[in-house]
């Protein structure tokens, strides 16, 4: 375990393979379990990485064992140019999976160019399917843009995930019809558990709507369900219907997979967060800016993974009492707790 000047893995064993990136911590919509306030503070402009130390610093990760990445935001696509990002993080060898995740509403513009640059896949938030529920969650009428940003997607030919947020009294009856939408649509629905990260403020036990009630839930409406074996990394376990349909289920909150986990996180601003229940990141834009040679920076990568060893959804689950992991005044003191700043 550790670094030894190739891939890297942790205390535990796990090899660093998927590089979450986020582009910007900015968002056009206010969803309640991630944007819950009325302000927020931004990171500074000029500390954002620009493309070609965004190109740099991937290609650093790749040679320590990265080998799939996915854009995050806040809303990637309201960085200015993405395409072009795409297409430089495509050109790097290695790279097998290159993803993005958005709410889709500036998609429908956005997809031609960004399948043109290489990018493979698209993960849509969609919370709801009920225009007032969709515009109470994500504090914004948008959902006819970003269910034509999901028809565009399909139009040129991405795969496409949903992401749905289940919470107790919101959206928790509306499984069933999401799951038929995901069907006809021809994209794979994936149910997550309300988590108590970044900008979950508002988060409470009693909100969750957990993994055996969504279960629970549809196999009364649509039949018996199959687990599929071969989970791997992948953060969602899947089921099958009896028709074949198959969704996905993130348990992160009440059946978490810490032991599998593969992935870190880059936020725009270059902090590097080896966990989404993370207190402190590292600072890679410093030694970037300051000229740092790329091996120096992958040994310097290599041995920060070597030594993780957090546990931390696993951990979360053990507290006698638990609440959101920071309350408002220490995510106005330090924007690097936010889950739309670490990219979710």
């Amino acid at each position: 375990m550790g670094w030894h000047g190739g891939v890297s893995t942790d205390l535990h064993g796990r090899p660093l393979r998927s590089l979450r990136i986020s582009v910007t911590d900015r968002c056009n919509l206010r969803c309640g379990y991630c944007m819950p306030e009325e302000e927020y503070v931004w990171l500074p402009k000029g500390d954002l990485l620009d493309f070609e130390e965004i190109t740099r610093l991937t290609r650093v990760f790749t040679s320590v064992g990265v080998s799939r990445l996915r854009l995050t935001g806040g809303e990637p696509l309201l960085r200015r140019g993405l395409a072009t990002l795409v297409e430089q993080l495509r050109a790097i060898e290695g790279i097998e999976d290159l993803a993005l995740t958005t709410n889709a509403v500036l998609l429908a513009d956005a997809a031609q160019d960004l399948k043109d640059a290489g990018l493979d896949r698209v993960t849509v938030s969609l919370d709801s399917l009920q225009r007032e529920t969709y515009a109470r969650l994500g504090g914004r009428d948008r959902l006819e843009a970003a269910l034509a940003g999901i028809q565009a997607a399909k139009g040129v030919g991405f795969p496409v995930k949903l992401n749905t947020v289940v919470l107790r009294g919101e959206n928790d009856q509306e499984l069933g019809a999401l799951l038929d939408y995901a069907r006809e649509a021809d994209v794979e629905l994936r149910l997550i558990e309300y988590m108590d990260v970044g900008g979950a403020t508002r988060w409470t036990r009693d909100a969750v709507f957990s993994r055996q009630e969504i279960l629970d839930q549809l196999e009364a409406s649509h039949g018996p369900l199959k687990v599929e074996e071969g989970r791997g990394s992948a953060p969602a376990e899947r089921f099958a219907l009896p028709d074949g349909t198959r969704f996905g289920l993130i348990a992160s909150t009440t059946a978490p997979f810490c032991r599998d986990c593969d992935r870190a996180r880059i936020t725009a601003d270059g902090r590097f967060f080896l966990c989404l229940y993370a207190r402190e990141g590292h600072d890679l834009r410093g030694p970037l800016r300051a000229g740092e040679d790329e091996d120096t920076l992958a040994a310097r990568i290599g041995e920060i993974w070597g030594a993780r060893g957090d546990r931390g959804a696993e951990e979360r689950l053990a507290l006698g009492r638990r609440r959101p992991l920071a309350r408002a005044g220490e995510l106005k003191d330090d924007p690097h707790l936010e889950m739309h700043t670490r990219g979710g």
